[in-house]
């Protein structure tokens, strides 16, 4: 469980000793070919508060309890989720990262506009090699939900990702207690491991989908529907479920006071499952999504795809209740996560149970606005970007614009530009696509302007227009945040030329 008041491990450093710190790590040079001057830039122009945030995360094999299940993983520290970081808007933070596994390793900051030689995916920022370490030091310049993984192979389908909040030191919130849960499907130590269950999906590709004597307890094509998704919702059966770390069976717990408002920070950190989540008894108002906010909304459940963040208010009821996060469209008993909200006496029910407040009112992106203050304001593009979604389940062919990553023709913008995105699904699978350094504004196709995003739902055979702007200088990955399916080939890069 993280909480607002019990979980701050980030250290403050101010004056002329955070001078010094920042002479310690140099910036690397850009791998990309991009104007460095343009980078220190952009880096300039974000707000500086004089504070230095640091915080130290060693990734390493680790032997984790899942609340009764111990497995062997890959976790920064001992604990799954890693530790919480925290900073507040214009904070400087520098993350020194040590790598004690066998292979390279790097930290993606999803979803925060930073430099892009700090981004941690290759070749912006070369990867670290076992043995050594690295400081990711960059500016925050939004508030919001945020969260840091690996940009390496298949190891986003490990434990090897945590919470990060940037807090708005305007914005005093109203609300009493705050609770950060964070979501993820578990294969690592407990079933098939994923370079496994990668090997299982192209090998089925290659048979043509005929021959699944391979693929184990996998869920493979046409395992998982949901209409709310479109139809396939994912490619992977799953042993487990977890809410900040733990099996449905041995939830974590928030205590808080009848009457209180509680804000939720809700992250999907999963690798190939969209989570439908709703708290037992309660309404959900929605107040940000991927840490921008938008005019409120009044939902019984959400849906998040992989990647993507809600930040909701209850007022807590009197009792015991379970927040449930069902893996959309995945069939079995056991296909849910689940963490408890305690207010008072009574006992929860058991761990299978599913609210009400799933088959109500769901939440999804079409349902929300960015506020007036975050609106990107209007769009008169000077380019116009494609990107569509190709490949399927019987090839695992998975690319953008037909081509795969290692074969990509980038999308380029100019600094300065306003842009508009088309994300055209030509599959027959959701993809959830994540664009880094930037956050986009959805353009919804009733002509209503849709929130503030980094990572959006992209439904099959469906088109979706967002509008950005070319404000961060870099070469920025753009990919399906399926960990299947970027490994396969599904990302390109937006690159400033």
């Amino acid at each position: 469980m993280f909480t607002r008041r019990s979980f701050l491990i980030a250290s403050a450093v101010t004056g002329a000793s955070a001078l010094a710190a920042c002479s310690k790590t140099p910036s690397p040079a850009s791998a990309t070919g991009v104007d460095e001057k343009a980078i220190a830039a952009a880096e300039a122009a974000r707000p500086h508060s004089g504070r230095i945030v640091t915080a130290a995360l060693r990734a390493q094999q680790a032997t984790v309890d899942l609340g009764g299940v111990t497995v062997q993983t890959l976790a920064y520290g001992e604990q799954v989720p890693g530790p919480l970081i925290r900073a507040s808007v214009g904070d400087e933070l520098a993350v020194t990262v040590s790598n004690g596994l066998d292979h390279d390793t790097s930290v993606h900051w999803h979803g925060i506009a930073l430099r892009n030689d700090m981004d941690g995916a290759a070749p912006a920022t070369p990867n670290i090699k076992p043995g050594n370490d690295f400081t990711y030091r960059f500016s925050v310049p939004h508030a919001g939900t945020y969260w840091a993984h690996p940009h390496t192979g298949l190891d986003a389908d490990y434990g090897l990702y945590l919470p990060v909040v940037v807090d708005d030191p305007a914005d005093h919130g109203a609300y009493d207690a705050e609770w950060i849960v964070v979501l993820d499907d578990w294969t690592s130590g407990a079933g098939q491991s994923p370079q496994q269950i990668y090997d299982g999906l192209r090998a089925m590709a290659n048979t043509g989908g005929h021959d699944m004597s391979n693929m184990g307890d996998m869920a493979g094509m046409g395992g998982a529907t949901s209409a709310l998704l479109g139809g396939d919702a994912g490619d992977v059966k799953y042993p487990y479920f977890l809410a900040n770390g733990r099996i449905p069976a041995a939830p974590t717990v928030f205590n808080a006071k009848p009457g209180q408002r509680i804000r939720l920070r809700i992250i999907n950190a999963g690798a190939d499952t969209a989570f439908r989540v709703a708290l037992a008894g309660h309404r959900m108002t929605v107040t940000h999504t991927d840490g921008f906010p938008v005019d409120p909304v009044d939902v019984d459940a959400l849906l998040l795809g992989m990647g993507e963040r809600y930040d909701v208010v209850v007022t807590a009821g009197d009792g015991a209740f379970p927040l449930v996060a069902v893996a959309e469209g995945k069939d079995g008993s056991n296909v849910l996560a689940r963490a408890l909200l305690s207010t008072g006496t009574g006992t929860p029910p058991g761990p299978e149970f599913r609210p009400a407040e799933l088959t109500r009112r769901v939440g999804t992106v079409a349902d929300f606005t960015a506020t007036r203050a975050v609106d990107l304001g209007p769009i008169a593009p000077d380019v116009t970007l494609g990107a569509e979604l190709t490949g399927s389940m019987m090839k695992y062919d998975w690319g953008i614009n037909g081509r795969p990553f290692d074969n990509r023709q980038p999308l380029t913008v100019r600094q300065g530009q306003r842009a508009t995105m088309t994300f055209t699904n030509s599959t027959t699978m959701w993809h959830p696509m994540h664009l880094h350094g930037h956050t986009f504004q959805v353009l919804q196709a009733d002509g209503r302007r849709g929130p503030r995003k980094d990572t959006l739902i992209v439904l099959p055979k469906q088109k979706v227009t967002v509008a950005l702007v070319a404000d961060n200088p870099g070469d920025w990955m753009l990919h399906c945040h399926n960990a299947y399916h970027q490994e396969a080939g599904m990302m390109t890069t937006l690159n400033y030329s």
